[in-house]
């Protein structure tokens, strides 16, 4: 036997000598049946992503380059037109703008009101449930609860705030009503977003804490050093939810103000439902529909890509 057929042959417990060859088909496959079984295991997941979302957006690609509304018998194709006639239509923009202004608004506020629930519910000895609970509350109720509750709030005279100052209008007033929604929102996503905020607490290791309080560290300190840049993982999570939540408003507008007074608070999906739905302009409904989804994975995948890159150099 050669130095050759020694390096290619090994001998099993058993005696029997299997050849270099042999164990490498065999390692092969292993592994395709384990991506087949990994594939299988996604198969369940794959088909609902496709069919209710994947295939949505392509079909509302396709729609919206066709006019279909009540002036056609037909779908006609018009490539572009449709997208030209959204950046004319100043309703629309009107809607861009209001968005804008929620979510500059509800994301800054809604995580700094959850990082402060998620310390005091991290920092207190007893009663820790209790008060998640309490701040998790607005979270479990329903969209339409939770709109009933804040239009009951609102209303004048009869209202809790009506009760203050019965002369508020705030739902009808075209300067307020955007800001009385704000309110809302983030009184809804605040205690949704302190969850994360209490487990990416937990997984802040114990000797960072107890290393700065020998060093003398002050809680300002602490949490400018320590706490909130290893919170930054979450944050980027918790940003993206509530970026997606400020551009997910209908069931709110629909029950509290239907995009008034004039168009004061619509926003671009309730007023894709009403170009849809009411109008029956389905090319142009589409053609936003498009327009918002590409936006939405524009910023998502800018977060993911910054959060990518600080942790390619960090390691």
């Amino acid at each position: 036997m050669n130095i050759s057929q020694i390096m290619t042959k090994k001998v099993c417990p058993a005696g029997r000598e299997v050849t270099y060859r042999e164990a490498v088909k065999k390692e092969i496959r292993n592994k395709w049946r384990r991506t087949l079984t990994a594939w299988l295991l996604l198969l369940p997941s794959l088909v609902f992503l496709t069919i209710f979302t994947i295939y949505p957006i392509l079909k509302s690609f396709i729609n919206s380059l066709y006019i279909d509304n009540l002036s056609v018998m037909e779908p006609v194709f018009a490539g572009l037109s449709n997208y030209v006639t959204v950046f004319q239509d100043k309703v629309f923009w009107e809607c861009f703008f209001n968005n804008l202004l929620v979510a500059a608004v509800t994301v800054p506020l809604s995580i700094a009101l959850a990082v402060i629930m998620a310390l005091f519910a991290n920092s207190i000895k007893k009663g820790k449930a209790l008060v998640r609970l309490g701040f998790t509350y607005p979270t479990f109720i329903p969209l339409v609860a939770a709109a009933n509750i804040w239009m009951f709030i609102y209303t004048p005279i009869y209202g809790l705030l009506g009760y203050i100052n019965p002369e508020w209008r705030l739902l009808a007033d075209s300067d307020t009503a955007i800001w009385a929604l704000i309110v809302m929102l983030i009184w809804k996503q605040a205690g949704y977003i302190m969850l994360f905020y209490v487990a990416g607490l937990h997984g802040i290791s114990r000797e960072l804490f107890e290393a700065a309080k020998i060093d003398g560290a002050g809680a300002v300190k602490v949490f400018t050093s320590i706490t909130w840049p290893m919170l930054k993982p979450t944050t980027i999570y918790v940003l993206i939810i509530a970026l997606t939540n400020a551009y997910k408003m209908v069931d709110h507008l629909y029950i509290m103000t239907k995009g008034g007074p004039g168009n004061a608070t619509n926003m671009l999906l309730f007023y894709i439902y009403q170009t849809g739905f009411d109008y029956w302009d389905t090319g142009k409904a589409s053609a936003m529909t498009v327009i918002l989804v590409v936006l939405l994975l524009a910023v998502t995948s800018v977060s993911f890509f910054r959060q990518d890159k600080k942790a390619y150099y960090n390691d």
